[in-house]
């Protein structure tokens, strides 16, 4: 069976293991919560989810599943900010999944017609990539590239040896300046274990999630937020700066034997097979000679009350399920009149630090490249059904709160929100050097809004938290799916093979 892979996976690096039961408290969140100008908590969605589920004849969650998420909340000058990060989810009380969900949702009125928008931006997943002699876009992730889906499963698993891996959560509260037009907080994930998975973005749509390709531990993955907004301009920006950790340990798949891999592991001292050092390549060394790249994917959808929206570059391409590039310049989408509603800017900050570890342990002294941005085709990503089974699949509890906080949006906001094939762009971030060494970079996000001088009740945030939740509750599902179905007898097309002795 397939979740005899995914466990053998673990266990090889495991080699003992016992589950880690962390106790996490969590606040309840509450309509009154969006009447504030501002609240942060850390609430379980699936307690919450599992009241309106039962109202509206979905599908309840069991009991003994929590979903542990970070929500901040600012209503101010007539914007509504709600950012959720998912913590993790437990299940039974017994294992923790650290899944790094990050989404931000903004309503406002637009700035001249004054019509309610509601516009969100979701990170969806860490990916590397190899260029190929077929490449199409040198130095981005492309269909004719090989390319590596990295998916956090980060089990917390404790008396590990080589190494622990123990993901964990830590939130930065949300703070504010005096005025309370800037607004701070963030997420950071640490020790955290993802999965790599051979990905295809064609539409024959070949990924297989059973047998991943190999899985790393990140130093960390950490996200910043800063909201300003400015009544005198008309505008709100949202900078968020994510940090992606050094790779400390690399397990890479070269063979299986029934279920369980065959692996090398590699870490910053060399290479090792089954507790045998090998060779001296480092880390580092095995993806610096494979040429192993990073990117980003990240998720870009809005909504207008009475019309349609459409998303342009800078030089006013269509960038919707398209590949344009962007470089460093910007995404600006407009409702179907022509009236600017949002942007999304790269020229702020078109380089990413690079922390050469081998270089300098103290990672404080960083270098300098160009980071590569562009648009890509939906299809291969939504349509892909190993792939986005999480992403798919949690639409079905999206509807619960719309229904009841905007009405007029909510046909829309069903219809969007919940389809990725109808995203207004999924937009790439790729960092062309890389090996593994940790990366900092910055996008900026604007919104053109219509200030108003007092702060009314508005509930329209909970609509995001719905959204994480379905991710959770899909995580879970697809997770509990592969219990009774068929071993896959063949490996997914390799990349560049580990070395041999």
């Amino acid at each position: 069976m397939k979740i005899k892979t995914l466990l053998g996976i673990l266990l090889i690096a495991c080699l003992s293991t016992t589950l880690v039961i962390t106790p996490t408290s969590a606040d309840t969140l509450l309509r009154t919560d969006f009447a504030k100008e501002s609240f942060y908590k850390i609430v379980d969605y699936f307690e919450y989810a599992r009241t309106w589920a039962v109202l509206h004849g979905l599908p309840n969650v069991t009991d003994y599943w929590k979903a542990y998420t970070y929500v901040t909340y600012v209503n101010k000058m007539g914007l509504q900010m709600l950012y959720a990060g998912l913590c993790n989810i437990s299940a039974a009380d017994q294992v923790f999944l650290t899944i790094p969900l990050q989404t931000i949702l903004m309503h406002y009125k637009t700035e001249d017609s004054k019509r309610d928008a509601l516009v969100g931006s979701s990170f969806l997943m860490l990916m590397g990539f190899n260029d190929t002699v077929k490449s199409i876009y040198p130095d981005s992730p492309d269909r004719n590239d090989t390319l590596w889906a990295s998916f956090s499963l980060g089990l917390n698993l404790q008396n590990v040896t080589l190494p622990a891996l123990n993901s964990k959560s830590e939130i930065f509260p949300l703070t504010s300046s005096n005025d309370g037009l800037t607004w701070k907080w963030g997420m950071r994930y640490t020790n955290l274990t993802a999965f790599w998975i051979t990905t295809f973005v064609t539409e024959e749509n070949e990924t297989d999630t059973a047998r991943p390709w190999g899985f790393a531990t990140y130093d960390e993955l950490t996200f910043n937020y800063t909201l300003t907004i400015n009544p005198d301009t008309h505008k709100a920006t949202i900078s968020q700066d994510h940090a992606i950790g050094r790779i400390r340990d690399l397990w890479t798949f070269w063979g299986w034997f029934l279920f369980w891999p065959k692996y090398n592991y590699y870490n910053n001292t060399g290479c090792y097979r089954y507790g045998t050092k090998i060779s001296n390549e480092t880390v580092y060394d095995f993806l610096y000679k494979h040429n192993v790249k990073m990117s980003i994917v990240e998720f870009q959808t809005s909504i207008i009350a009475d019309t349609g929206t459409y998303s342009t570059s800078a030089n006013g391409q269509n960038v919707t399920d398209t590949d344009v590039f962007v470089g460093k310049s910007s995404i600006s989408t407009y409702a179907d009149d022509g009236e600017k509603i949002f942007d999304t800017a790269f020229g702020v900050k078109e380089t990413y630090n690079l922390f050469n570890y081998t270089e300098d342990p103290s990672e404080s002294t960083p270098h300098t490249y160009d980071a590569v941005v562009r648009t890509t085709e939906i299809t291969g990503y939504a349509k892909n059904d190993n792939l986005f089974n999480i992403h798919r699949n949690f639409a079905r509890y999206l509807p619960l709160i719309l229904i009841h906080m905007y009405p007029g949006l909510y046909q829309k906001a069903k219809e969007t929100i919940t389809n990725m094939t109808r995203a207004d762009y999924l937009f790439l971030i790729s960092y062309p050097t890389y090996s593994g060494y940790r990366i900092e970079h910055d996008p900026l996000y604007t919104v053109y809004f219509a200030p108003v001088t007092s702060t009314v009740p508005n509930f329209g945030g909970l609509i995001l938290i719905v959204a994480v939740a379905g991710a959770a509750i899909a995580a879970l599902a697809f997770v509990l799916r592969k219990r009774g179905r068929k071993a896959v007898q063949t490996f997914p097309e390799q990349p560049p093979s580990p070395p041999t002795v």
